[in-house]
């Protein structure tokens, strides 16, 4: 992957967390951790408060967070992460020296009629807007809450193929590092287009996460689960 930075770092990964962040606590990494990416999902269909009392449990244990919506948080999520500095959703920022870090929170649309769904045409959009910025760093990390489409990362019972189709011809044009995804909860895997690793750790409910580590200026991704 990339060169980057000379500095080592740690970070956790962590989603579709609906309103139940207790486990984080028995993340073995979380001394060494130095911060947490939430892909998404903080809440069940919940608005700020909820959002709030996610993401205070988890600052708890690590004071940087960084975070986005996913398809079951209300808009005004959005706008309360936009307000505390730590948003993803359609921005870009530096994770560690030379890294670029950007995301596309929500979801494309679902049978379920969740609150925070759009067209593929929206997601296309949002992904060209970060990545004029992001690609300009020597390595990037695409935080996207749903997974690209036809990968391990996005299969449901059945073998269909349930993500985004903007989503993967992003990454099979811009080819980023890492895209970290989640969104569907059993779909927890590694997968690859192209160069770009992509890793959905599933669910923090059912003790998935994941580890993104910054070596020797190259960044890897190991999936992990709790005992």
């Amino acid at each position: 992957m990339s060169e980057t930075g000379n500095k080592d770092s740690l970070w956790i990964v962590v989603g579709d967390i609906h309103d139940e962040p207790e486990l984080f606590a028995r993340i073995p990494e979380i001394g060494q951790a130095d911060g947490v990416i939430i892909t998404g999902d903080l809440t069940i269909t919940g608005g700020a408060r909820q959002a709030e009392t996610v993401m205070a449990a988890i600052n708890a244990h690590c004071p940087v967070l960084w975070a986005q919506i996913g398809n079951m948080d209300r808009p005004e999520v959005n706008t309360w992460l936009e307000e505390t500095g730590c948003n993803l959703h359609t921005h870009t920022h530096e994770l560690t020296p030379g890294v670029a870090i950007f995301g596309v929170g929500a979801s494309t649309f679902t049978p379920f009629g969740t609150p925070s769904e759009f067209p593929e045409a929206t997601f296309a959009e949002w992904l060209e807007g970060c990545w004029q910025k992001a690609r300009r760093f020597p390595a990037q990390v695409l935080v996207s809450h749903n997974p690209p489409k036809d990968t391990a990362c996005d299969v449901i019972p059945g073998d269909v193929h349930v993500g985004s189709s903007a989503v993967r011809e992003f990454l099979e044009e811009a080819q980023p590092d890492v895209c970290l995804c989640g969104h569907i909860h059993e779909a927890r895997a590694v997968d690859r287009v192209g160069r770009t690793v992509i890793v959905n750790p599933g669910n923090l409910a059912a003790g998935g996460y994941a580890l993104l580590h910054c070596r020797d200026g190259k960044l890897s991704v190991e999936l992990k689960v709790l005992d």
